[in-house]
């Protein structure tokens, strides 16, 4: 398999890593080559012969640059390497953007996907904002479309559905999907501010320098949206979920929550209301001896209920960039999977 990266940050890193180390994972036994690496801030490297992507981590790591020298880099854009370069597949791992709703990376993919070329992507952000457009293109061209990574870092939300729940329709679901609101709401029942909470997520690598898409709610409002829209056959945006954020919190509601035998989350929700899905991102206070007030830190959970099985709950407890690679990773070995297949 060849793959190209468009995007090549932590996650794209990571899956370097375990593709280097078969003596760790000693059942993957899948080595793709990788024949183009793009950045937005770093330009891009082709190679039909294969780079080798541990050397582009370490240029990166040494020296912020993929290439020791400028002139081994291409003259060509991320759009016009997916235009034009041989692969198989697309993996793309660029950030997500409400600002752009889903872009450049909607770009990228609709752009794979009209060549029959299969995408797997950790960006929440195009499942949120095109998922009908992208996932019809890819039907009409026979490549696949995948995001196992987009909502739960890996966690098998969207191929526990697909795959272990046929026949079943998902009726509503509710969940935990925001590692950095969960850490800090949690770190606020102890007596530390928003502020401190903040700092040490950022510090641990879970927050972004600027916290804004995941404490405003914009980042669950996105796993919302592509929850309803791949699960429920919504077609809706972030922008149409009813979003509250935690900025409003204060340690002193926290601890009043536990006075009560309760814990504030920023709990996800999608449901069906005389025919219509509806959705909502906001700050509840949830019982002691619910499912979700166990989940502390950076973990997650979803909670998935629909016509033919009573309600499954997927916790995912505290996962970091191996889950996240390993998604990305799962998918490729569908992509494979399928292609044997034909």
């Amino acid at each position: 398999m060849r793959i190209l990266y468009a995007g090549f940050g932590n996650v794209a890193r990571e899956m370097t890593r375990i593709f280097s180390r078969p003596d760790l994972y000693q059942n993957l036994r899948f080595q793709p080559s990788v024949v183009g690496i793009f950045t937005g801030r770093h330009g891009g490297i082709a190679d039909d012969g294969g780079i080798d992507a541990v050397r582009v981590s370490q240029n990166l790591a040494n020296f912020g640059a993929l290439a020791e020298n400028k002139s081994d880099l291409s003259n060509v854009s991320t759009l016009e390497a997916i235009q034009t370069l041989d692969y198989d597949v697309l993996v793309e791992l660029t950030s997500l953007s409400i600002e752009k709703k889903g872009e450049p990376a909607a770009s990228h993919i609709r752009a794979a996907l009209s060549r029959g070329k299969s995408v797997v992507s950790a960006n929440k952000g195009p499942v949120a904002f095109h998922y009908r457009e992208l996932k019809a293109l890819a039907d009409a061209n026979g490549a696949l479309y995948l995001f196992e990574s987009a909502v739960m870092d890996g966690a098998p939300v969207f191929n526990f559905v697909q795959r272990c729940m046929k026949g079943a329709r998902v009726t509503g679901f509710a969940g935990i999907l925001n590692g950095t609101t969960n850490f800090i709401l949690s770190y606020m029942e102890q007596g530390g501010t928003f502020e401190d909470g903040v700092k040490k997520a950022q510090e641990a690598g879970i927050a972004e320098a600027d916290p804004s898409l995941d404490v405003d709610g914009w980042d669950a409002a996105a796993k919302v949206a592509a929850l309803a829209n791949v699960l429920m056959d919504a077609d809706i945006t972030p922008l149409d979920v009813d979003r509250c954020g935690i900025s409003g919190v204060t340690p002193q509601d926290a601890q009043a929550a536990l006075a009560e035998n309760k814990r504030l989350k920023l709990i996800c929700r999608g449901w069906v209301d005389n025919g219509t899905i509806r959705t909502k991102v906001g700050v509840e206070a949830v019982d002691r001896d619910d499912v979700f007030a166990l989940i502390s830190h950076f973990g997650s959970a979803v909670r998935f209920e629909s016509d033919l099985m009573h309600p499954n709950v997927i916790v995912q407890d505290c996962p970091d960039l191996l889950d996240t690679a390993y998604g990305v990773i799962e998918d490729l070995l569908t992509v494979r999977a399928a292609s044997h297949s034909v």
